[in-house]
């Protein structure tokens, strides 16, 4: 079990640095940066132990000395040391948003093609922690593993180089110190930090979650009394992510604590074997102090390395996290080989079967349905009776396990998914707003639209006056989901999002259910100039409002058509039609 883990882990390692790949250029360039400011820092360390050295002794001898040379290597290591820590970090960090972005983008490509149906298991607090922090998380990858670590590689070598110059012994036996500090202890921390990092992922995403539900249900919780469990779920979670960060912090103070012990260590060793060479005369007395300088800035090379390790569990977990739902399979798949666009709109199902679990219940079951191009019908029924399911089939959200549907002739799965969104525009009774200004959300639908075309489809929705008469106009933010404007705006917004798209079917999913009377008029005038001139299906759970819009009605039962025809002919029968309206009406 823990060989399979262990693999996929490498499997999960090397496809986050795959994902770098396209700034390359950017992460090299902050390696050697960050390569160029460690070297002259440790450089800096042992050229000013030297100098104050030989100035000393040279000032008790009354000697001469060349002090400019030191000098001026002092000068330089300063001025390198701190222009390239300030390069470094704005080159380094440049090169992790650049990523960052890259991956945020990359993430909802995939993403975007699993909505809804392979999505429904996850909740939507889940998803924006994975958007977020899970791919905040993934910039560890890079600036503290990656660089730290090429960095200790290329930076040790030439440290123990320059050292072995002078003294082959020093620099042994600092680099088995730098052993002990930049691979012993970094595999010991990363054994032990494997699992507190994978709790603090998982505990950060089921508190984020438990709090975010928390607060968009908080009016439910209140009303069933649910509020106390709700927040002692919040606090449970919280105890166990404070107990994860505290393992972790622990392991931090006793990496740094043995780094430092380690560094002295070296620092002592460094002088007890250069005193008996200075006294041989294979070295000069100011070397000693350097080569003590010298080992204990050595480990700024491998400092950052015990806290790389031990976060790599942290970051594996939320690969795993990201990449457990990009790897998932569409439900709905593209064809290999896409047909045309139809030119005639017609709408044809035959023994249309769908239900959304492979053991669960039939919601279509054997569906025959026509729509003439041009023509609008109506679909009632009660609740439950496969409406909405017909939505999310014929806009392919979901795929359905049997029949047919044809649109002008060709096969809905034959068609590309751009393509039939061209075709298809749906209001429904939840039309999404994001947190975004009018002008992005109305934009949407037709980037390329005009500010003359997006106030025409606002008047003709009915809805310009009221964003003319916002402080920013169409540039006024709308809130998180829209919260800023009233059920009848949001929807009004939508039907101009429709009518920027122009497709030639729409299909309105309760488009006036729980609007005041008011509003609903305002509404129905702005849905019949939306209908015109296009194929039109619209459902609905009563038709006593929106009779008029349409020529024909058909009643949906159990996932079939029941009965259909005009208004006026359902009515006066004893139809399933007429005892829905009875029904409605008292």
């Amino acid at each position: 079990m823990n060989g399979a883990r262990e693999n996929q882990e490498r499997a999960d390692f090397r496809r986050v640095v795959r994902l770098m790949s396209p700034y390359k250029g950017w992460l090299g360039a902050g390696m050697v940066l960050a390569l160029a400011t460690l070297l002259a820092n440790v450089g800096l360390m042992a050229v000013s132990g030297w100098f104050i050295a030989a100035m000393a002794l040279v000032g008790l001898a009354s000697a001469v000395m060349n002090y400019f040379t030191p000098a001026a290597l002092i000068r330089l290591f300063a001025i390198v040391r701190t222009g390239g820590r300030y390069v470094e970090r704005l080159v380094t960090h440049e090169a992790t948003f650049r990523l960052l972005a890259r991956l945020r983008v990359w993430f909802y490509e995939h993403v975007e093609p699993l909505a809804p149906a392979r999505l429904m298991q996850y909740r939507s607090a889940d998803l924006a922690n994975r958007i977020q922090a899970d791919i905040d998380t993934l910039d560890h990858v890079y600036l503290r593993f990656l660089v730290p670590l090429g960095v200790a590689g290329l930076g040790v070598l030439a440290i123990l180089a320059v050292m072995a110059v002078f003294s082959p012994a020093v620099a042994f036996a600092t680099g088995g110190f730098l052993l002990l500090g930049g691979v012993a202890l970094p595999l010991y921390l990363w054994r032990r930090g494997h699992g507190p990092g994978r709790r603090v992922v998982e505990s950060r995403a089921a508190l984020r979650a438990a709090v975010a539900d928390g607060l968009q249900g908080l009016a439910e919780l209140r009303v069933y009394g649910a509020l106390d469990r709700q927040e002692e779920l919040v606090r449970r979670l919280s105890r166990e992510h404070i107990r994860a960060q505290r393992e972790l912090n622990r392991l931090t103070a006793f990496a740094q604590g043995s780094l430092g012990l380690l560094a002295n260590l070296a620092l002592w060793c460094a002088v007890l074997l250069a005193i008996p060479l200075v006294g041989r005369g294979a070295l000069r007395a100011p070397d000693i102090p350097m080569l003590a300088l010298f080992a204990l800035a050595s480990f700024e090379a491998v400092l950052p390395l015990p806290q790389a390790f031990q976060s790599l569990g942290e970051v594996l977990a939320a690969a795993r996290r990201l990449f457990e739902i990009v790897d998932a399979a569409p439900a709905v798949a593209e064809a290999a080989q896409p047909v045309p666009l139809p030119q005639e709109t017609g709408l044809q199902i035959r023994g249309l079967k769908f239900r959304y679990a492979q053991s669960g219940p039939w919601i279509l079951d054997g569906l025959d349905l026509d729509l003439r191009a041009g023509s609008r019908l109506a679909l009632v029924g009660a609740s439950g009776a496969g409406k909405s399911s017909l939505v999310q089939v014929l806009a392919r959200f979901w795929e359905y396990q049997e029949g047919d549907i044809r649109i002008g002739g060709q096969d809905l799965r034959a068609l590309r998914p751009e393509g039939l969104r061209s075709l298809i525009a749906v209001v429904s009774q939840d039309a999404y707003l994001f947190n975004a200004t009018v002008r992005e959300n109305l934009l949407l639908a037709r980037p390329q639209a005009s500010e003359d075309e997006l106030r025409e489809a606002c008047r003709t929705a009915q809805i310009h006056d009221f964003l003319a008469g916002l402080p920013q106009g169409y540039d006024s933010e709308l809130g998180e989901a829209g919260t800023l404007l009233s059920g009848g705006q949001a929807r009004r917004i939508a039907i101009a999002r429709a009518l920027l798209r122009n497709a030639p079917i729409l299909i309105l999913d309760e488009p006036t259910e729980g609007l005041d009377r008011a509003t609903e008029r305002d509404l129905l005038q702005a849905l019949g100039r939306l209908m015109e001139g296009r194929s039109v299906l619209l459902i609905s759970h009563h038709l006593d409002a929106l009779a008029h819009l349409v020529g024909e009605v058909a009643v949906l039962e159990q996932g079939r058509v029941a009965e259909r025809g005009t208004v006026a002919q359902l009515s006066q029968s004893d139809s399933l039609f007429k005892r829905m309206q009875d029904a409605v009406a008292r």
